[in-house]
């Protein structure tokens, strides 16, 4: 789904749970929709704060909330340093998660579209979004620890 139609279903989600659609939201549907990261609560009221300085940590967290129920993003969990991440990508895909400096980044180039139909044919469940990560050290805190891709293996 490319970034302007993942933007334009989150607003439209928002608009159809009744919440009011108010710059601030709009504004964090932007910043969910164009990441190519994935921005804790926190980085998303840091980056908004300049531009609306009235706009509460409280906001973020109610409009983060509906559009996880939503299915329009994904709530990734804790990435060892204790705070949630989000995904405004939904599609499968896998993430990647240091848990030496807390980078979480989507892995490219692998198609995990089979996976998914597998499992939706083999339990019988309507599939709305699937989350595959993988926990580890990216290549620069191998390189600070002196650990190996051998030694995760």
């Amino acid at each position: 789904m490319k970034r302007s139609e993942r933007l334009r279903a989150m607003l439209e989600g928002l608009r159809a749970s009744r919440l009011r659609l108010t710059p601030q939201r709009v504004a964090i549907c932007e910043v969910l929709a164009t990441s190519r990261g994935h921005p804790t609560a926190y980085d998303i009221y840091r980056r908004l704060h300049r531009r609306f300085p009235t706009m509460s940590l409280a906001t973020v967290y109610k409009t983060l909330d509906a559009l996880v129920r939503l299915g329009l993003v994904s709530a990734l969990g804790d990435a060892g340093d204790g705070m949630v991440h989000y995904d405004g990508d939904t599609t499968p895909h896998i993430n990647l998660v240091c848990l030496s400096c807390h980078r979480v980044q989507d892995l490219e180039g692998v198609d995990v579209r089979a996976l998914h139909q597998r499992v939706a044919a083999r339990s019988g469940y309507a599939l709305h979004g699937a989350r595959l990560v993988y926990y580890g050290l990216c290549p620069d805190c191998q390189r600070k620890t002196g650990a190996s891709i051998a030694e995760g293996a």
